[in-house]
Parts: structure tokens; sequence; C-alpha cells
């Protein structure tokens, strides 16, 4: 019998809304070199969070860190609150870069909040008849480009975000986060937001979707900060800026569980 494998473990709450227990569960798992695909994806499944983040660190060059993210299901192209939550793990200075398949995302430290910078997304309005139904309702639609891609509906008010009931089954189809946001009570913008084809019906807190909110409602609200809240059964609270066509999100993040993985 060969000695086990063991790697170092985390689990973070990424944009939490000021107390325990909110906010996106990530696993962030440091390792020193990559291990194989499917192992990577069955640590992923294992783990059973919308998202596991493992690093390996990078020498010189534009970054510090290269960085994958894995659903239970698949590997995406990108994830904001596992970047957000890697921030919080492995940030020693004011900033720490991490080489991606969406380009280098950068997590800084200003005062007491973390700030997640990621690429806007192109938006173009569309039609989305499918998504529609299985959301049962009608609203504009804009469709994002880059990142895991956006479909966007907008809704009236929060109570009418609130109250959506999606058929997942059929949203399972749809190759890109589906998204319903809506001018905030709380806070400016309120969002919920579905990624059933990656594995999750309901992401609580999304970081790559506000890659496409952002500037959405920068556009309607004629201003480029603002705050957001995702509202689903679990939730939590984001600091939003548009800077040209970048993104910047800050937000809290809490280590709830520290400790080894054995394989």
């Amino acid at each position: 019998m060969t000695d086990p494998i063991v790697l170092p473990f985390y689990q973070v709450d990424a944009f939490t809304s000021g107390r325990p227990l909110t906010g996106n569960p990530a696993a962030v798992m440091p390792l020193d070199g990559w291990l194989p695909d499917e192992i990577l994806q069955a640590i992923a499944a294992e783990n059973n969070l919308s998202e596991t983040a493992f690093t390996v660190p990078l020498e010189g060059g534009e970054a510090d860190y290269h960085l994958r993210w894995f659903t239970p299901t698949v590997e995406v192209d990108l994830c904001g609150h596992a970047t957000f939550a890697s921030g919080h793990i492995l940030l020693k200075g004011d900033t720490v870069r991490f080489q991606t398949r969406s380009g280098v995302l950068t997590v800084t430290r200003e005062d007491d909040r973390l700030w997640l910078d990621l690429p806007a997304s192109r938006l173009s309005e569309g039609q989305a008849g499918a998504v529609l139904d299985a959301l049962g309702v009608r609203g504009p639609v804009q469709i994002g480009e880059g990142g895991n891609g956006a479909i966007l509906v907008r809704l009236d008010d929060e109570a009418a975000v609130r109250a959506v009931k999606p058929d997942f089954a059929c949203l399972r189809q749809v190759d890109a986060l589906v998204m319903i946001t809506a001018p905030g009570t709380r806070t400016t913008i309120a969002s919920r937001v579905f990624a059933a084809y990656h594995g999750i019906d309901e992401d609580p807190v999304t970081g790559s979707a506000h890659c496409a909110l952002v500037p959405y409602w920068a556009a309607e609200l004629g201003r480029t900060e603002f705050t957001a809240a995702q509202v689903g059964p679990r939730g939590g609270d984001l600091h939003c800026r548009l800077a040209g066509d970048r993104v910047r999100l800050g937000g809290e993040a809490r280590t709830v569980i520290e400790g080894t993985f054995w394989i």
C-alpha cells in the first residue's frame, strides 16, 4: 500500500454579508505541482462545493500563482468567488496575482476590504425565449461574452427576483450563467444566478456573473460604483466598480475550515 498524498485544505466564505455562514463557500487547495486532471476533478466532486480552487506557485513572470477552478462536474473558464477566496488565503502583501484561463486576475487589500479584478463582459441585446420560459418570467435580455457566458434578464424589482422558481432541468441545457436582476432594496442592485449547466443550480454569490452585471448596471445607473447583493437562499454582498474594461469587486472573506485532505 502506497503512502497517501496529503494536501492542504481551506474552506472560505467569499463575499459575506458581514455575518458568519453567509457568502459563497469555496475550497482553496494550494499545491506544489499539478496533479492529473482526473484527480483534480474527483477532489472537487468530493468537496461538493460550487468551486474548488487549485493553485501552484509560479516563479517570476506576471503572476505569483497558476490558478484553476473546478465545479463538482467540470473545469470552468472563470470563477470570481474562488479567486477571491484564494487571495484571502495566499495574499501576503498588498496584491497577489493569478494566471488563469481568463488572463491575469489580481486580489488586493485596501483598508479592511479585499478587491478582486476581473474582465468586464461585452453586452448586447438578445433573445432567450427558452431561458425566459425556464425562469417563468418576461423581461429584456442581455447576452454577455467571455468568461462562462452570461444571459442577463432584467426584472422590475427585488421582490420579483426573489419570487422566481426556475425549471432547473431546462436550465441544465443552457451553456451560460443565467442571471436575473433588478434594483435592490438594501443595496443598489440585486440578483440571483443559476449555473445549472455547470452542476450548480443556484450559486450563492457569483463574481463572474458580475462581469456582466456591473457594466450593465453602470450604463443603466449612469455611475461606475455601487453596491450589490445576491438574494437567493444563501446570499452575500459586493462593492462594485467599473474601470474601463475591468470590473472590481470588493468584499469580505472568512475562513471557516482549515485542515488536510488525504488521497
